[in-house]
């Protein structure tokens, strides 16, 4: 819990929603009093798909509509999976989505090689991305 950050209080663990007869289970539940919100995680063992999305959305809504208590801000959403398609979620999500996100997550610590091939991939990326802009 502490790898999450200050101001997080653990609420729950496989917390069961009800709607008409049909029960789901948010994985995580925490609820941070510095931000004054509910923070939902999803454990995702597969690749990222749009119904765990929206999924994640369903289960922000019934916070925001039914768990929201006066001056909490909304909650936050996110999908930890082992993989996940960014287009996926561009389509996937609304253009103005402030409420849930997407993390690839690694189910174990990378080599020393693996990190510095994934930084030196990331960084070239960048750099493509940002000589592109001065360019144009």
């Amino acid at each position: 819990m502490l790898e999450l950050g200050r101001g997080f209080a653990f609420e729950a663990r496989q917390k069961r929603i009800t709607f008409d007869g049909r029960h789901f289970y948010i994985d995580l539940v925490f609820y941070n009093y510095l931000m004054r919100c509910f923070v939902l995680i999803d454990l995702k063992t597969d690749d990222l798909t749009h119904q765990d999305l929206g999924q994640m959305q369903m289960y922000v809504n019934y916070y925001t509509r039914e768990l929201m208590n006066e001056g909490d801000t909304p909650p936050i959403g996110i999908v930890l999976c082992a993989d996940k398609s960014d287009s996926i979620v561009e389509y996937t999500l609304p253009e103005d989505n402030d409420q849930v996100f997407t993390a690839k997550y690694l189910p174990y610590l990378p080599s020393k090689e693996e990190l510095a091939r994934e930084l030196s991939a990331e960084y070239r990326a960048i750099n493509e991305a940002t000589n592109g802009e001065t360019q144009g």
